[in-house]
């Protein structure tokens, strides 16, 4: 009996250790993936989505500033009655 327990003790063991470097593998592989996919990015110029939404905060204040500067425009133009 005691040689049965040591025996699935050490099947237990075994799967535990098995499980542990499945785990690291996955690991590895979602590295190398995430880098391989972020380096096949940068080479062809994409923009992360945080420059997206920079450049998009900027486009929207310049056409805000433009509305106001239309505005203004618009304002002095009637008051010289152009």
């Amino acid at each position: 009996m005691q040689t049965r327990n040591k025996i699935m003790d050490d099947i237990s063991q075994l799967m535990t250790n098995a499980m542990g470097v499945a785990q690291g593998a996955r690991t590895e592989a979602e590295t190398a993936m995430k880098s391989l996919v972020d380096r096949w990015m940068a080479d062809r110029d994409f923009v992360t989505r945080e420059e997206f939404d920079a450049v998009r905060a900027m486009a929207q204040k310049a056409r805000e500033e433009n509305e106001q500067l239309k505005a203004r425009l618009d304002a002095m133009e009637s008051k010289t009655g152009a």
